[in-house]
């Protein structure tokens, strides 16, 4: 018995790195999904290997429009019947010390990060509180913990998705809807191992496990949270960082 036997997820971002990973695992467990994300052409190719229409549809999606986050919704509810999961994983850096930060950057990062969870949060809950039942996983970082350098845009709006999970999360509980969050720690990715080596050297080293993060290991998390092995659980953040600032 697969744990995720005949639900419906969308996922944000679910082109390349954790969102793929997530999608992947999603349909090892017997989910359909829906895939959001900017790039149509790679969120397609991706739906394809997945398994193809019948499991897997790809829309082009920008999480900082609500119509387009709507429209993203819509496309699970009226191409597969129905949302049982949502994942707002979609985000972006734009890294840079406070003193050479555009606006520009700034808003772009708290546009995508925090209004585009807000959005999927949103439109959602607004599915599965009419069918009383629904889990919803918002991914946030161990920058909204602890503050990266270079980071006041990305780690003010990974902190802010930690609020906004635990404000909805006590919104929608009555209503059946499970919020959670989770805060990856280093992540083996392309964007992080494009890292000059002196720094990815001097990240491992803060871990205490030793070793960075694949990206399976945030999608077994995500699984646990999307499925029922968490029932009693909302408004929780979970640490996935190999004990990582702790």
């Amino acid at each position: 018995m697969t744990l995720l036997a005949g639900q419906i997820a969308v996922i944000t971002g679910g082109a390349q790195g954790l969102g793929l990973a997530i999608a992947q695992r999603f349909v090892a467990e017997g989910a359909k999904v829906v895939l959001g994300d900017v790039n149509l052409e790679a969120t397609e190719e991706v739906a394809r290997s997945l398994g193809g229409p019948e499991v897997a549809k790809a829309v082009r999606c920008d999480v900082t429009s609500s119509d387009e986050v709507e429209a993203l919704v819509a496309a699970a509810v009226d191409g597969f019947g129905g949302l049982d999961i949502m994942i707002n994983n979609a985000g972006i850096t734009r890294d840079a010390t406070m003193r050479k930060m555009t606006e520009d950057q700034f808003d772009q990062v708290i546009a995508v990060h925090l209004k585009g969870t807000w959005n999927g949060l949103r439109a959602a809950s607004a599915v599965m509180r009419e069918n009383k039942r629904g889990a919803i996983v918002n991914m946030s970082s161990i920058s909204g913990k602890v503050g990266m350098i270079g980071q006041t845009n990305y780690s003010a709006a990974k902190a802010g998705i930690v609020g906004m999970t635990k404000a909805a999360s006590k919104e929608l509980a009555y209503l059946g809807v499970r919020v959670n969050a989770i805060q990856p720690g280093l992540i083996r990715s392309a964007m992080t191992e494009a890292m000059p080596q002196r720094i990815w050297d001097s990240k491992v080293a803060e871990v205490p496990m030793g070793r960075a993060g694949e990206p399976e290991e945030i999608a077994n998390v995500a699984l646990f949270l999307a499925s029922d092995l968490s029932s009693y659980m909302t408004g929780t953040v979970l640490e996935v960082t190999g004990g990582r600032h702790l």
